[in-house]
């Protein structure tokens, strides 16, 4: 718990991209000939977009570079959203890809370390109590403090715009993580939803330390995935900033309301 995913939902409201999605009307036959048998329609392989971007994301305004090439262009557009000083947070190099694992990877167990877009939080964590009966100290709320502050200065608008003209690059690294037929924007949506879903505990959080790390005590809080752990790391008040404007972002990139 000593270097959890930081600034998470940061980048989930700085980048994004746009592609179209077309859908084509079928023609009709002659009135002459004589109408056939439907056919049943073939199996899709395809699983349906839940969620499409605007078709006009399809044609950014200024061309993008390719994948491997595209570190410079998203530091640029990060920067003009969040700022030169904060982008101190971003890892400068594989933005797009490392963005595209971290976020397939906060509704699960793990995150990893070697693949996250963000710094790690600086500080040492801190525990009130023993190895055996400590609780998590409120003080490391205050870490979390500078990030979230970028956070709440966040025009929603902006970051939604700068994730449309992106978004073929993000599509493309989700495909290429090995999900040719995925959709980025539905999975962020679903990430969204879980970060969105996570509990606020009532009183201290109780942790205890089997090993080197610190886990939290409750089998229940330790059993949730990566992004609502980072959300109670944070802290109830860091928490709600975050939220806030994750429910905005949602808002703007798909119309359907919110799972939880």
């Amino acid at each position: 718990m000593n270097k959890p995913v930081i600034g998470v939902a940061a980048v989930v409201l700085v980048v994004g991209i746009g592609i179209a999605y077309y859908f084509h009307g079928r023609s009709t036959l002659p009135p002459s000939e004589p109408v056939p048998v439907p056919a049943p329609p073939a199996a899709s392989s395809e699983p349906a977009i839940e969620h499409p971007v605007p078709a006009s994301a399809a044609t950014p305004s200024t061309p993008l570079p390719a994948l491997n090439d595209s570190d410079s262009a998203v530091k640029d557009g990060l920067s003009s959203l969040i700022g030169a000083n904060a982008m101190q947070y971003v890892v400068p190099e594989d933005i797009v890809r490392h963005f595209v694992v971290t976020i397939d990877n906060l509704p699960r167990q793990k995150a990893p370390a070697a693949k996250r877009p963000t710094a790690a939080v600086p500080g040492a964590f801190l525990a009130n109590g023993d190895e055996e009966h400590a609780t998590l100290d409120p003080k490391n709320y205050e870490r979390y403090d500078p990030m979230v502050n970028v956070v709440r200065q966040l025009d929603m608008q902006r970051v939604a715009n700068t994730y449309f003209h992106f978004y073929p690059l993000f599509q493309n690294a989700y495909q290429n993580l090995g999900y040719p037929n995925g959709y980025f924007n539905d999975r962020l949506v679903q990430v969204i939803d879980s970060l969105l879903a996570t509990p606020q505990p009532s009183g201290p959080i109780e942790l205890t330390r089997p090993n080197v790390l610190y886990t939290f005590a409750d089998p229940n809080l330790e059993a949730l995935p990566a992004g609502q752990k980072l959300m109670l790391r944070m802290g109830p008040d860091n928490a709600a900033v975050v939220k806030g404007k994750l429910k905005e972002l949602r808002a703007i990139i798909t119309a359907a309301p919110p799972k939880h």
